[in-house]
């Protein structure tokens, strides 16, 4: 495989061109906003039109999306990638969407004849970028083996959890835990810097002790700086949020974590920070402290 179309150029879908294209494949990408298209073609990416351009002559198409409605109108509305891929193309699905979606998407793929795999990426669209994440894949093992060169461009692992659906369920577990450590990090530095300690002091002595983690790692220095440049909107993963408790519900399993995590990211999201990294929680738990 060495053509890959691509419907999805936002933060994550970037991060995934930029390193396909390093890995010398041949991408053609399509956004609804020109702009996201435009700043990938110095890199080599050839622009499309539209979804049905994306998938032309490709032998794999990713779709990374925002939202379950349009992965689900790309997928398989009007001039969508059902009907404008090539019949022996592979359809790789990379957003974080409910397992039930995931199953209804490859069920719809596959009565077209087509091979399809649920493939969610754990890692903030830096980790991507840097080739540090973890793709999550359910589906056939073949179709997987013949997407694994592919993979293995984009992620330093690529693990094979199951059936269709099987990795979005890992995907919205794995996200649970990013919810609750960044939320973590945030209220013990705000507990220590109401204490009088530097963030950034306290995060060094963090580093490599038991309560050191990836989030840590990667948020903690936004927090201590109190920027939150967008590596994963808040926006996009309170719909993650909503997909943990919807499945904790559906599986009759309580999460009374994650709900009073969702409540602080909630906060945040109300309080007009969006479009800015889920690191940005910090600023509720600042409130609730009295820091800000």
């Amino acid at each position: 495989m060495n053509r890959v179309g691509i419907v999805g150029l936002g933060l994550l879908g970037t991060a995934v061109a930029s390193r396909l294209l390093q890995g010398g494949v041949e991408v053609t990408g399509y956004d609804v906003r020109a702009e996201q298209t435009h700043a990938l073609a110095s890199a080599g990416l050839c622009t499309a039109e539209n979804t049905a351009g994306a998938c032309e002559g490709a032998d794999a198409v990713f779709t990374i999306l925002p939202t379950l409605e349009s992965v689900e109108e790309v997928l398989c509305g009007p001039a969508g990638v059902l009907e404008a891929a090539p019949k022996d193309a592979v359809i790789v699905q990379m957003s974080t969407v409910s397992p039930e979606l995931a199953r209804r998407m490859g069920s719809a793929a596959t009565s077209r004849g087509y091979g399809f795999l649920d493939a969610p990426i754990s890692g903030t669209s830096a980790m991507v970028a840097a080739g540090d994440c973890t793709l999550l894949v359910g589906g056939d093992a073949a179709h997987l083996q013949a997407c694994r060169p592919l993979f293995d461009t984009i992620a330093r692992r690529t693990v094979h959890m199951g059936e269709v659906g099987a990795a979005s369920l890992a995907k919205l577990a794995t996200n649970l835990l990013v919810a609750l450590n960044t939320a973590a990090v945030a209220e013990a530095l705000v507990l220590g810097a109401k204490g009088g300690l530097d963030k950034a002091m306290l995060l060094d002595a963090w580093e490599g002790t038991a309560a050191s983690s990836r989030m840590m790692e990667a948020r903690g220095p936004l927090m201590a700086e109190g920027r939150y440049p967008p590596q994963m909107k808040l926006d996009l993963f309170m719909k993650d949020l909503r997909l943990m408790l919807e499945e904790g519900g559906r599986l009759n399993v309580s999460l009374p974590l994650t709900e009073v995590a969702e409540h602080f990211y909630a906060a945040a999201a109300h309080a007009g920070r969006g479009s800015e990294d889920l690191a940005c929680v910090m600023t509720a738990f600042e409130e609730l402290a009295g820091q800000n």
